[in-house]
């Protein structure tokens, strides 16, 4: 049974940093794309970032430069970096797979739990 188990969440100040992390297991992470989406209280979910199974990265507009995506094989686990953050980017976040890349969360087969990003002014 697949399973994503998503860490690193917390609070931070403006201009802070956090890196959340994802494990995955129960398919073959390797060759799927992997994904980070956000949800924002009360808004949709929006997509943040994603990996291809040869590691093409692609950025929302409103996190490029600030965010970097990456994926361990070996360990089985997909990374979020997340610097320079603002308060609008306060929002649950979730990793998701699938086994082919799409900018829309209803593509996704698998999914995390969650973890929330608070960042105050």
């Amino acid at each position: 049974q697949a399973q994503l188990v998503e860490s690193g969440g917390g609070s931070v100040q403006t201009g802070g940093s956090l890196r959340l992390s994802c494990a995955a297991s129960g398919y073959s992470s390797s060759s799927h794309c992997m994904a980070w989406f956000r949800q924002p209280l009360g808004k949709e979910r929006e997509g943040v970032a994603w990996i291809d199974s040869d590691g093409g990265t692609t950025y929302a507009i409103s996190v490029k430069g600030r965010f970097t995506i990456s994926r361990d094989v070996a360990k089985k686990t997909l990374y979020l970096q997340m610097s320079s953050l603002k308060p609008e980017d306060t929002a649950m976040y979730y990793c998701a797979a699938s086994a082919l890349c799409s900018l829309y969360p209803e593509d996704f087969n698998y999914w995390g739990q969650g973890t929330q990003v608070t960042v105050s002014s």
